[in-house]
């Protein structure tokens, strides 16, 4: 015969009290702490990822490819914390791109704070953009930032675009020198081990969309025209462009180590 004596039942712990069960979140929480009074709500790897988009004009899966994998991982997470500064999250899973913008007031009355600066692309600058991104658009090869090119290339394709009346060659070669470093700072132009050949980041892309890179391109080609035919028979010129369309510009920051973001 067996004991259905019920076992004795200790009241001194509640069952099941609310009180003494921790929240799901607030106990996940803290196991993310990395140092003293650390109340953050990413882990290590969430972290770094958000420190490199807000540090480099973009992250990809070339570039960084840990953050990359964390930017996949918790979208939604690094989304909010950008937001919560004003800014936006772009990710571009076909291009392996992600990469931040300002936010813009849907309202004349309200504006944000910015933490990035508009600053425009120079005439060579422009250029080159352009002629990487119709490099990427010719090029059928599958897998992010397999387009390379070389220096003599950049050099005459912008020399085609200079004014005949234009006599400094050594000038407008020294501002082409430029422009390629910026975009190299930038991360648009990525070094080989050869100094004067580089790959083109697929990000050009999204820096310039077909319609505008058709626009651009028109641009370009009608203002050389101008600068050949305006005083033909005149003193010779350095080649200066009267400025950019007013969308030829893009949002900038510099980080601790002088890195430009295009």
């Amino acid at each position: 015969m067996s004991d259905t004596t019920p076992a004795p039942v200790d009241d001194t712990v509640p069952y099941d009290d609310p009180a003494s069960v921790m929240p799901d979140d607030e106990r996940d929480e803290s196991s993310f702490a990395l140092f003293e009074g650390d109340e953050g709500r990413l882990d290590e790897h969430q972290r770094r990822a958000l420190v490199a988009l807000l540090r480099h004009s973009y992250v990809s899966s070339r570039t960084h490819p840990d953050e990359w994998r964390a930017v996949l991982d918790a979208e939604y997470q690094l989304r909010s914390r950008l937001n919560d500064l004003f800014l936006e999250l772009h990710v571009d899973r076909d291009r392996e791109v992600a990469w931040k913008r300002q936010a813009r007031s849907e309202s004349q009355r309200r504006t944000f704070p910015t933490l990035l600066r508009d600053l425009p692309y120079t005439r060579e600058e422009t250029i080159v953009l352009v002629y990487l991104r119709m490099r990427l658009r010719a090029d059928a090869r599958p897998g992010p930032d397999q387009v390379v090119v070389d220096r003599s290339e950049i050099l005459g394709h912008v020399a085609g675009f200079r004014p005949a009346t234009a006599t400094d060659r050594t000038r407008d070669e020294g501002r082409v020198a430029k422009a390629i470093e910026r975009l190299v700072t930038a991360r648009i132009l990525i070094r080989t081990s050869g100094p004067d050949r580089f790959r083109v980041a697929s990000v050009v892309e999204v820096l310039l969309p077909l319609e505008r890179l058709l626009e651009l391109d028109a641009w370009l080609r009608t203002t050389t025209a101008q600068a050949d035919q305006a005083d033909p028979g005149g003193e010779p010129t350095d080649g200066d462009d009267p400025g950019l369309p007013a969308d030829g510009e893009a949002e900038t920051d510099t980080d601790d180590e002088g890195e430009m973001e295009a």
